[in-house]
């Protein structure tokens, strides 16, 4: 199979290292290792707790949007 070398800095080594077993390659680890295919977003978990998840109710997830619709973006972030 080919292969494709990758330069890492030394901390994410020696993570990747430590989470090497015995006999293990790094392309073992690596496939092994949890890595999420897509990203979080906002409507991500709005379907997530829209759909019972971490028992969030109609009154806690209309709150949530009160307080986000209260809550504009300003004009200077660093205001």
């Amino acid at each position: 199979m080919p292969t494709k070398t990758i330069s890492l800095e030394i901390d994410a080594y020696e993570k990747l290292r430590a989470a090497k077993r015995c006999g293990e390659s790094f392309t073992e680890v690596v496939r092994r290792a949890l890595i999420p295919q897509i990203a979080p977003t906002g409507g991500v978990l709005r379907d997530y707790f829209r759909s019972g998840g971490a028992n969030a109710d109609d009154q806690f997830l209309d709150s949530v949007e009160r307080a986000a619709s209260s809550d504009p973006i300003p004009e200077n972030p660093w205001d």
